[in-house]
């Protein structure tokens, strides 16, 4: 027994022994990397320890380097043999370190463990070593925007789990490499979904043998190359493709006719070459949205392929000096998603008839230098839709100065907007759209192949936005507001939009923070809306972003490192007493494991001291934790001049942060029947919504035996009151259509952006709220039903919600699902426009006015029961719309009603149709607003919020 106990000591006392060298080699490797760098982190000091978690951008696992992240880090220098030493690395982010130089060489190899390897946007010169080949474990190549040079290595086809390959934008040369007796190519990456080797000086022909049937490929880029030859009919052997670019090439002869077997192609690019024969058929292609066939010398087209209106799908059509001849069909126009057409430089002839009922989303025509001579819409043109006819003989008659015949300037580019009321800082410091002043961390973000063409649609934008925030809150990336402005198409095709991060809770960002901002977007956990698709991000390198000072010597975090000739001194000696400790100790830990086990459950917080952060900390996304003593000293001692309501919940009191910010405090009543378990769930579900057009959770008090939770004050009440006219607000038409849309803006947040999505359950005008600008808020997650994937169809839920504005399908079936949103922001929209109460005196709004609609009178003969003061005396353009899509809401039939996100695509639509700027309604001037900010009571001071009263009825509604 003695021996075989020497034998395990002796065993455990090798490993450890081994572990230990290999721990000290990552060491002694990151301090060369010390030595070599110019500009590393300050934080990297040889006396911390880099795996205690105080080494910015290095993370490790088992004391093990796992991770080097150090994007846009301003290094200088080489990349030396130390970066190739770390056996366990598995990614290596350096991008966008422009004073990266030198080649890459073999020893890349050694990362046999490597998964992502990024070196983007640094100034890497030089050969991609064939050894890169070796890499079995990689999945993510992404080396493009450097100076690499010499061919496409051949060995890339042996990375099988390679899933993403960017080398664009350097300057490779030679063929592509496909697969051989004697060698691999990338023909053999049947994983692969994205090929992007665009911008390069690739020569020869496109291999037909790179493409076969059993690969993924989402993405082929091959752009901007010196490729030529025929395009080969292997292509259209990869069915999963959505996006091909060949473009901007030396191509020749018939586009293949099986390219129509590509049906989830979204884009197709074939402009710039030299192809021949027919316009390529692309019939059936269902999903295709982007046709770009211009410069090319394809056989005479007499009018346009007929091909094309059967696309219902189809935004653009690129086909500028393509052989076209003859007139223009007036359906080319109507096709329902066309927003934008080039047809410039052809021989297009006759008289232009762009029809009486155009597509709603087209807004640019562009037939320049044709022979077009006459104009049917001339005299109605209305200037919605951007023609341009400049160079066409109807623009070159005598007195001829309509608008279509000059170049249009481009119009306003979008940006973020911004709510504050004094927007003015310090010298250096820049306003966020959260009113705060910090330093932004600036760059852009571009999109290859973006799935729209208008670059006015705001919505496109404000969802980007939101998937962004929603996105670094869930990751706890210290982003506090984020703005996008100047979107542009540049000149590779590319939508690029410029990015300001603000940060969180300071007035710069530190390293850490900005490591995770650029690795997520970076290495793609970044998941960008659908419309956009894929993307890369490149920081602004022309000025350094100056950090957050370093704090250090803060109460000895920083961890000494271990010598090593003391571990190997002690390592012996205490591998007895290791063995010794761990047997004795296995009883002891299991013991109080099990001991802490139940308090934990039922006092989740009791571990947690919100002074110091320490123990069991609810995960949170933006809000803040407060003791008691803030919010009493910011209340008065909860003085009953500081109360403004009271509810279910309990009392309601206004408070006066040190900053000077309003905020509603709920507090609960003594005794709530809500165990700490069920107020931290909540919280931590409040804290991650994040939206202008949700009532913001800034932050709790579970402290001294309080719930309490922290709202945003908004000052200007319910909608509910303003459309009864208690504020003394008058809400024209326009301003109605700007609540309705704000509203409904925030329910689509709930629903698509919140995580976990949302259901509301009580959408009412009591639930709204108007803040100075009158920017609608929604409110009160009293009732809402956070869902999980399983749960998106319906939830079966027993049924709660205020009568007039319950769903009828959910009160009978008691399955609660988005539809039932819907629903109610319907009858807010008969609200809007009535002012009348959903159910009174034994009258219900909604059939109402489905009774008095009369479709084929003007305002649908609803004169009798619109509001008087919406104004109509003037003209109430879009109103039938807001009713057909109000009555489409109401629908008896939940898959008969839209979406949220469909309702907002149509009251933007509605907006522009009345001349106003959907992106307004978010920005709108405070001195637009009669008897806006008139702080006459708080609105959480309607019971009604915490009751869930329809009106002024005394009805509540919690049926089994």
């Amino acid at each position: 027994m003695g021996a075989k106990m020497g034998q395990i000591v002796l065993i455990i006392c090798i490993m450890i022994s081994t572990i230990s060298a290999q721990e000290n080699r990552d060491l002694e490797s990151l301090r060369g990397l010390k030595r070599a760098w110019k500009n590393t982190p300050p934080s990297w000091d040889d006396g911390s320890d880099p795996c205690g978690g105080s080494w910015d951008g290095i993370t490790c696992k088992n004391h093990r380097v796992k991770k080097i992240l150090l994007p846009n880090m301003g290094l200088i220098g080489d990349l030396p043999r130390y970066i190739w030493q770390f056996s366990e690395l598995e990614i290596l982010d350096l991008s966008y370190n422009k004073g990266l130089t030198g080649s890459l060489t073999s020893e890349v190899q050694n990362l046999t463990k490597l998964t992502n390897l990024i070196l983007v946007g640094c100034s890497l010169t030089g050969p991609i070593p064939d050894s890169i080949g070796n890499i079995q474990s990689l999945n993510y190549l992404s080396l493009n925007s450097n100076g690499f040079t010499g061919q496409i290595p051949p060995s890339i086809g042996n990375l099988m789990n390679l899933n993403w390959l960017d080398l664009t934008d350097n300057k490779l040369t030679g063929s592509i490499p496909v697969s051989n007796k004697r060698s691999p190519g990338l023909d053999m990456l049947t994983k692969a979904q994205h090929f992007h080797l665009g911008h390069n000086q690739l020569s020869g022909d496109i291999p037909p043998g790179l493409f076969n049937s059993n690969m993924k490929l989402f993405h082929v880029l091959l752009n901007n190359n010196t490729l030529w030859g025929p395009i080969p009919s292997t292509l259209g052997l990869v069915t999963s493709l959505q996006i091909v670019r060949l473009d901007s090439n030396s191509l020749s002869g018939n586009v293949p006719s099986n390219i129509s077997n590509l049906t989830s192609l979204q884009k197709i690019y074939l402009s710039h070459n030299k192809l021949t024969g027919p316009i390529p058929n692309l019939t059936g292609m269902n999903d295709l949205c982007y046709i770009g066939l211009s410069n090319n010398t394809f056989d005479d087209q007499f009018g346009v392929p007929s091909w094309l209106l059967t696309l219902p799908a189809l935004e653009t059509i690129k086909m500028h000096s393509a052989n076209l001849k003859g007139e223009l069909p007036a359906a080319l126009f109507t096709i329902p998603q066309l927003q934008n057409v080039d047809l410039s430089d052809n021989d297009i002839t006759g008289t232009l008839d762009i029809s009486s009922n155009p597509s709603t989303q087209l807004q640019l025509v562009d037939l320049r230098n044709n022979r077009i001579g006459d104009f049917i819409q001339q005299s109605e043109y209305k200037h919605s839709i951007g023609l341009i006819l400049a160079g066409n003989p109807i623009c070159r008659e005598n007195d001829v100065n309509d608008s279509f015949c000059r170049t249009p300037t481009k119009t306003a580019p979008y940006s973020t907007p911004y709510n504050c009321r004094s927007p003015s800082c310090d010298s250096g410091l820049e306003l966020s759209p959260n009113c705060q002043c910090a330093y932004p961390y600036k760059g852009s973000i571009f999109f290859r192949v973006p799935l729209f063409s208008s670059l006015v649609n705001s919505t496109f934008y404000t969802s980007l936005h939101d998937s962004i925030m929603v996105f670094f809150h869930k990751e706890g990336i210290p982003v506090d507001s984020l703005s996008l402005k100047n979107p542009q198409i540049d000149p590779n095709d590319y939508l690029m939009i410029d990015l300001e991060f603000f940060p969180s809770g300071e007035q710069k960002f530190n390293r850490a923070g900005i490591i995770a901002l650029v690795s997520a977007l970076n290495l793609g956990t970044f998941i960008a809306p659908k419309e956009f698709n894929f993307y890369f991000f490149i920081p602004e390198t022309e000025t350094v972003y100056t950090f957050m000072s370093e704090i250090s010597g803060n109460g000895g975090a920083k961890r000494k490192s271990s010598n090593i000739g003391l571990i190997v001194g002690s390592v012996v000696g205490g591998c007895v007493l290791l063995v010794l400790l761990v047997l004795a100790g296995m009883y002891s830990f299991r013991h109080k494991e099990r001991a802490e086990e139940a308090p934990r459950h039922s006092q989740p917080f009791a571990l947690w001291d919100p002074t110091s952060g320490s123990g069991d900390v609810p995960q949170l996304k933006g809000a803040r934790s407060f003791t008691f003593e803030e919010l009493q000293n910011c209340t008065n001692n909860f003085s009953e001049i500081n109360n403004i309501g009271q509810g279910g919940y309990g009392m309601v009191y206004k408070g006066n942060l040190p900053n000077g910010q309003l905020i509603a405090i709920k507090r609960a009543r003594k005794g709530s029947s809500q165990g700490g378990l069920e107020f931290k769930n909540e919280i931590e579900l409040l804290s991650r919504v994040h939206h202008k057009n949700v009532v913001g959770l800034i932050g709790f008090c579970f402290d001294k035996g309080e719930q309490m939770l922290v709202y945003e004050y908004i000052v200007n009440g319910t909608l509910k009151d303003s459309l009864s006219g208690r504020t003394g607000i008058r809400l024209d038409w326009m301003r109605r259509l700007k609540i309705a849309l704000g509203t409904a803006r925030g329910l689509q947040y709930l629903h698509d952006h919140a995580d976990p999505p949302v259901i509301h359950r009580d959408v009412k005008t009591t639930n709204i709220l108007l803040d100075e600008r009158l920017v609608a808020k929604v409110a009160d997650f009293g009732l809402s039903k956070p869902m999980s994937d399983a749960d998106r169809t319906h939830v079966t839920t027993q049924v709660k919600g205020t009568m007039g504005y319950l769903d009828p399908e959910y009160y009978m079936t008691q399955q609660l699902t988005e539809k039932s949103d819907t629903y109610s922001f319907g009858v807010v929209m008969l609200e809007l426009i009535t002012a009348r109460k959903p159910i009174d005196k034994g009258k219900y709004i909604v059939r109402e006015v489905k009774e008095a609609t009369n479709k084929d009178k003007k305002l649908y003969d609803l004169h009798e029961i619109l509001d008087p003061t919406i104004g109509l005396s003037s003209d109430l353009n879009g109103l039938e719309r807001f009713v057909d899509l109000a009555l489409r809401c109401v629908e008896d039939r939940g898959n008969q009603r839209p979406a949220m996100s469909e309702v907002v695509k149509e009251l933007e639509s509605i907006m522009a149709l009345v001349g106003l700027n959907p992106a307004e309604s978010l920005s709108s001037h405070l001195t637009s607003y009669e008897g806006a900010s008139k702080d006459y009571d708080y609105p959480y001071s309607n019971d009604s919020l915490f009751s869930y009263t329809g009106g002024d009825s005394s009805t509540k509604l919690h049926t089994k």
